[in-house]
């Protein structure tokens, strides 16, 4: 039989034992190697069963053969509106392999996802600028993946290595490419970012000292405003796009017509045309005493439509507060983390608190973000465990009076 020689010196010698049928020397693993348009196809049919390889090999054929070879020799990764007066690029993506995968995958995607997926491919573009994708090789990916885990965070990384794949699988499914050449880049491990969460008293300074009319860019009113927001973000563990809405991907604000105060409850709205998910929680008792409060201090009874803030950020409030205390660098969705921390304190259920925060996975996200905490939690509660009978009856113990019996 005739063998053909190894492309590489690693490479295992090959027997030809049927048309464009191949066995290895060493593993009897067969291989498909046939040509097409001038190129050579060499694949591994992961088989030591020959009749399986022919199917197998069958099979490549009938998908090789489907092959638009003339299209992604074309077809640029993504294509760009040019602007007319300086000839540059604009970040308009108008065409190329990532536009049509996102025209398709953009139907099942919410706003915000839909625009972190376009930002992702923005960042992608430069690497594969000028070629083609039939000519985007495992290699260019690798060198792209070299430079890229150097320069970005393993959650950007991620994404991008994530939308890459979904890219390229979707040019393997409408017959553009034989192989993912992204397929085989791993994603990076995230490391574990620890929470820096105020306590109950740093909280209550860090709410006196916004308050406090000092700030240079605001005056005693947008001070109120801005604790009023962080006191609500703590009290409720709505995030700053609930609380304030989002303009950009349909989120509206809390207003005064979802709070109830009757039947001691809130709604958040979720985001888009259908409103997504949108839920119903309980208003805690420090949050109706803020909104109380609020309510009372305006000029007028508001309006079921009203919002309940005025401002969009409290951003800089914080930042200034914090260095003045000399507190950790905290965001608006640290006192999220605040709300969710105290209820696991008073012995809250996770699901109970995932169901209060809008998450829908019964409570797996919280229980791997705060699991510590109620670790801590338990191990304080368990100092309290202090009756011993060697050590006589402890002092919080009352004795309760002997029963008699007639």
């Amino acid at each position: 039989m005739k063998t053909t020689p190894s492309q590489k010196s690693n490479s295992p010698a090959l027997q030809n034992v049927g048309e464009n049928l191949y066995r290895s020397e060493t593993s009897n693993i067969y291989y498909a190697l046939f040509k097409r348009n001038g190129k050579q196809i060499r694949r591994s049919l992961k088989t030591t069963d020959k009749d399986l390889a022919r199917r197998r090999l069958a099979d490549l054929r009938q998908k090789v053969g489907r092959l638009s070879s003339d299209s992604a020799k074309k077809l640029p990764f993504a294509e760009y509106r040019v602007d007319e007066k300086t000839g540059e690029p604009t970040k308009d993506l108008i065409g190329g392999l990532a536009h049509r995968w996102l025209e398709f995958a953009g139907v099942k995607l919410k706003p915000s996802s839909y625009d972190r997926r376009l930002r992702t491919i923005n960042s992608l573009a430069p690497h594969f600028s000028g070629k083609s994708v039939a000519s985007i090789s495992k290699l260019d990916v690798e060198e792209w993946a070299a430079k890229r885990t150097t320069v970005c965070k393993a959650r950007t990384f991620n994404m991008e290595i994530e939308t890459l794949r979904l890219t390229f699988d979707y040019a393997m499914s409408h017959g553009l490419v034989l192989d993912n050449p992204a397929s085989h880049i791993d994603r990076l491990k995230l490391s574990r970012v620890k929470l820096h969460i105020p306590t109950r008293q740093e909280f209550k300074e860090l709410l006196t000292t916004i308050r406090q009319c000092r700030l240079m860019t605001t005056g005693c009113n947008e001070s109120q405003a801005a604790g009023n927001l962080v006191e609500f973000l703590g009290y409720s563990g709505c995030r700053l796009a609930e609380a304030v809405g989002d303009h950009k991907f349909g989120k509206p604000p809390i207003l005064w017509g979802d709070v109830n105060f009757k039947l001691r409850t809130f709604t958040v709205t979720g985001k888009g045309v259908d409103q997504g998910k949108t839920r119903t929680v309980p208003l805690f008792p420090p949050l109706e005493r803020l909104l109380r409060e609020m309510k009372s201090k305006l000029p007028m009874a508001p309006k079921a439509g009203e919002p309940i803030f005025n401002i969009q950020s409290a951003k800089k409030a914080i930042e200034t507060a914090c260095r003045r205390l000399g507190l950790p660098h905290y965001s608006h969705h640290t006192f999220r983390h605040f709300f969710a921390s105290n209820a696991i304190e008073q012995g809250v259920d996770f699901k109970v608190i995932a169901e209060w925060l809008g998450h829908a996975d019964g409570g797996v996200l919280v229980a791997r973000t705060y699991g510590h905490l109620r670790a801590e939690h338990s191990a304080a509660m368990a100092k309290r465990m202090t009756f011993d009978a060697a050590a006589g009856q402890p002092e919080n113990v009352v004795e309760m009076p002997q029963a008699t019996y007639r």
